[in-house]
């Protein structure tokens, strides 16, 4: 078990090192397929709150990015407190977290694939960006990953480079710090929070994260991005389909 959460955080931040996410829809994921979601999402609490952190105060104008995204990030605190979908701690609803996750990855892969322009949904921003973080905040506390909707929003603001990146690393620092007290405040039964070992998936993470650098110089991004969208679509229509016994 240890060998293979090391290897998957290594993929996973070799694949945030080389295009700025995706650590916690790979690690999760693959880890889906050995252990339950929960147990999945309690190893993501450090090393996605650091990698969030690190992406997050990269740059400056951190204030800023909170004075216009507060109703976002609010948005996502009360979609993680209320949320619509069965969640994590939910173990009767394990399959369908499952399956949700599943969906979320398939559906990443495929705006990943296809998105080559976004719509300007800047004029929209005030009534949007509540509705997109309630939706953010209930499905990653569902599924343990915040992709959809936040990621194609803030993508369809339009913003410049370095404010995308940080405001993308202010939406996953908010839904991580949501999820590590959901998770602390829904414990499920006999599955103890194992904080020891999210501490040393960190380890390779930041190893993959090293590592993405250095590959994000040597194969084209655009044929990576392709690889690695296709590979969640494909990984993703495969945990519906199992978890609904088709295969």
């Amino acid at each position: 078990m240890l060998w293979f959460v090391i290897g998957v955080f290594t993929l996973a931040g070799m694949i945030k090192g080389t295009l700025g996410l995706g650590l916690p829809a790979v690690a999760m994921g693959l880890l889906t397929l050995v252990i339950s979601p929960f147990q999945a999402a309690t190893l993501l609490i450090v090393p996605s709150m650091v990698t969030n952190f690190w992406q997050l105060f990269a740059e400056g104008r951190v204030l800023q990015l909170i004075r216009r995204f507060w109703p976002l990030l609010m948005g996502i605190v009360i979609g993680s407190i209320w949320s619509v979908f069965p969640t994590l701690s939910q173990s009767n609803h394990r399959f369908q977290s499952e399956a949700l996750l599943g969906s979320m990855l398939a559906l990443y892969g495929v705006y990943g694939l296809f998105a080559t322009s976004m719509p300007n949904l800047a004029p929209h921003q005030k009534w949007l960006s509540p509705i997109v973080g309630y939706l953010g905040g209930a499905l990653t506390v569902a599924t343990g990953v915040v992709v959809i909707p936040v990621v194609p929003y803030l993508q369809s603001l339009h913003l410049k480079r370095d404010d995308l990146v940080q405001s993308l690393g202010l939406a996953f620092t908010v839904s991580t710090i949501c999820l590590a007290v959901f998770l602390h405040q829904n414990p499920v039964a006999n599955i103890p929070i194992d904080y020891k070992m999210s501490l040393m998936a960190l380890i390779p993470a930041l190893l993959g994260m090293w590592i993405g650098t250095k590959i994000r110089y040597r194969i084209p991004e655009q044929k990576f991005r392709k690889m690695f969208f296709l590979g969640l679509v494909v990984f993703g229509v495969y945990m519906v389909l199992h978890q609904f016994g088709v295969i």
